[in-house]
């Protein structure tokens, strides 16, 4: 009990480390490196996808054949929508750049950093530190020229998801993207760690009160094959929103494979939300 006291935010946030890739050398080429810096002094490294239109890159030809093109990047403008993106606690840019990648909604500007403690970024992993590392990411995220402020989203995976609906209820947001949400850090520890009492969690996690706060649109996504996040916390968060939500099933998806079962589905219902 006491080990899990005084370790449970390494438990919660694993932090693994990976230098952060050049998004030019990855083939990202409207990607580029940004390093922010917290209210406390943590620096920040992240990405940023700038607006682009299509999808892929790629076109077919008059005989059917598919044929590569190159990106069109549209002039900066203040009517852009953007998406902020918090990842789940055993990522960081550096394992998941593919995926935030091909998720960048066409025409809209995209944002991701890594936490403190992870990947490329300095401090260490706590919760607040993810707080204000949502703080930075989305005053950054709004400054941007081709931005317009009342059109930013919100997405959260898993323990994102902690960080997106903090997001939503201390910043405008115009919508929430919730994958594998739970309901707090107690439920969970109850869930995973039943010999220990709810009395020694100090994290608190807690996306079941601030989703009563929440009242603009809501997109969740949740995998019918979650173990380690049980469907039911999922159905508990998307019932506590005060706005319209749409609940998205992954059939047959376990807590690691929502993008894989998902596929250009999961992705398309994204790229709606956010249009």
């Amino acid at each position: 009990m006491v080990l899990a006291w005084l370790f449970q935010e390494r438990l919660a946030f694993p932090a693994p480390r990976a230098p952060l890739p050049d998004p030019t050398r990855v083939g990202v080429a409207n990607g580029e490196k940004i390093e922010l810096v917290t209210k406390d002094g943590t620096r920040l490294a992240g990405w940023y996808l700038a607006p682009k239109t299509g999808d892929d890159g790629e076109g077919r030809g008059r005989t059917g054949q598919v044929k590569k093109t190159s990106p069109v990047f549209p002039r900066p403008s203040p009517s852009s929508p953007a998406l902020l993106w918090f990842y789940g606690n055993g990522e960081n840019i550096a394992s998941i750049w593919p995926i935030v990648h091909e998720f960048q909604p066409p025409g809209a500007a995209l944002l991701v950093v890594d936490y403190p403690g992870y990947g490329g970024s300095g401090g260490r992993a706590t919760e607040a530190g993810m707080y204000g590392a949502a703080d930075a990411a989305y005053a950054a995220l709004a400054g941007r020229p081709e931005v317009d402020p009342q059109r930013i989203y919100a997405y959260g995976r898993s323990l994102g998801t902690a960080a997106a609906t903090y997001t939503a209820t201390h910043h405008p947001v115009a919508g929430l993207i919730l994958e594998s949400p739970f309901t707090n850090a107690t439920d969970m520890a109850r869930h995973a760690y039943r010999i220990f009492p709810p009395f020694i969690v100090r994290l608190s996690l807690d996306n079941l009160g601030r989703m009563k706060q929440v009242r603009c649109p809501v997109l969740l996504f949740h995998g019918t094959a979650d173990r380690l996040v049980p469907l039911a916390m999922g159905m508990q968060v998307a019932a506590a929103a005060r706005g319209p939500v749409e609940l998205v099933l992954l059939q047959g998806s376990g807590h690691n494979e929502s993008y894989a079962v998902g596929g250009k589905e999961y992705r398309n219902k994204v790229w709606g939300f956010v249009r």
